[in-house]
């Protein structure tokens, strides 16, 4: 069953969640949603980078770099989809109010 499922499921039959099933809730989610999402931002991209018969192979190594460099992007995407929530925040180290 999917997360969004599950969180339907919950959300419509009327009964109070706990706080650590709603995280998990909320978590599995996030980390559904980001990969769904990174897969087809993945997908946009493999067919945008692809060598063409016009291409020069310093032009198709632009691609092939630019390409990298979006992947970088989108794995980076899917770990902190994946990451585990963060129940508070860090404490602010200076005193700064800007």
């Amino acid at each position: 069953m999917s997360a969004y499922s599950t969180a339907y499921q919950v959300l419509t039959r009327g009964l109070p969640l706990r706080p650590d099933e709603a995280a998990q809730l909320l978590a599995d989610l996030r980390r559904e949603t980001g990969e769904e999402l990174a897969a087809a931002v993945q997908q946009e991209l493999s067919g945008k980078y692809r060598r063409t018969p016009t291409d020069t192979d310093g032009s198709f190594r632009r691609k092939r770099r630019d390409f990298g460099a979006s992947m970088a992007v989108v794995n980076t995407f899917r770990r902190l989809a994946a990451a585990p929530l963060r129940t508070s925040m860090p404490h602010q180290r200076n005193r700064s109010t800007s």
